[in-house]
């Protein structure tokens, strides 16, 4: 990829404000219904899913719900939670902690 390439995206980048730069990350990040049985397990993923909300609420200045993303953040990496089981499917898979 060439300087040129990547000028006009860093520009479109500083266009956005921090908040819509962290949506859009969140929006990224985040497990759609259709990857859901393919990555409710992964802790990978669910981790940087709820990190990047928890910077979202941060910079929406609500300090609880992004601390609460961050644990469960931490619940992940840590191993300390599990996944729910599928919606669709009743309880026939592993709670989490709560």
């Amino acid at each position: 990829m060439s300087q040129s390439t990547q000028l006009p995206k860093t520009s479109q980048l500083d266009e956005l404000s921090t908040l819509e730069l962290a949506q859009a990350l969140m929006e990224r990040l985040s497990i759609s219904p259709n990857d859901w049985h393919r990555l409710k397990s992964n802790r990978n993923s669910r981790a940087s899913e709820q990190a990047a909300a928890a910077l979202v609420f941060l910079l929406k200045n609500q300090p609880a719900e992004a601390l609460a993303r961050l644990e469960q953040a931490s619940g992940w990496l840590d191993r300390s939670i599990s996944a729910p089981p599928c919606p669709s499917h009743g309880d026939k898979g592993v709670g989490s902690r709560e």
